[in-house]
């Protein structure tokens, strides 16, 4: 995720205070992860000193300064754009857990079992998604539903794989 873009975004609907875009970012996208203020902070330096971003007021108070951030036209354009542009699908193509599978197969381990307790990992995920999912607004709905889609294809991936681990092993023997 882009958090300077994110923060520009959340900036568009008007001018906010560091705690504030902080405060805005983990409702609405930081549940798992929230930021850092020094991420905050660092982020806006950049974004201020890229044109980005203008202060459009500093607060005195018992503590620092406290500036206001307001985005500027470039700040809406370099959002546009970014919404604009498609992520690149990434195909998982080095894969931990092929990796895995595979030494287990060159130094004749037990790739079937490193293949169980990978699933039994997925489907507890699956679990914990599922009721966070069911307690959830839409937001926390479609966040789970996109991770549980992932570990569904990963769970497809794990059967097919023990399926073809004979096959995997004549493919990668010495």
């Amino acid at each position: 995720m882009s958090i300077g873009h994110t923060l520009l975004g959340l900036l568009e609907s008007g001018p906010r205070h560091g705690y504030d875009l902080k405060r805005a970012f983990d409702e609405k996208f930081g549940h798992d992860r929230p930021l850092h203020y020094g991420q905050v902070y660092s982020t806006m330096s950049r974004l201020l000193k890229n044109g980005l971003v203008e202060v459009d007021g500093i607060e005195a108070g018992g503590g620092p300064e406290r500036k206001r951030y307001a985005i500027t036209e470039a700040g809406v354009t370099d959002v546009a754009r970014w919404l604009a542009t498609p992520e690149k699908p990434e195909p998982y193509l080095q894969s931990t857990l092929y990796t895995k599978v595979v030494l287990a197969l060159l130094t004749e381990r037990d790739a079937a079992d490193i293949l169980d307790t990978q699933r039994s990992e997925h489907l507890r995920s699956m679990r914990i998604l599922t009721d966070r999912k069911r307690k959830g607004d839409l937001a926390d709905q479609l966040i789970c539903d996109h991770a549980l889609f992932h570990l569904e294809a990963d769970l497809r991936w794990l059967e097919l794989t023990a399926a073809r681990l004979d096959k995997l092993r004549e493919a990668v023997a010495p």
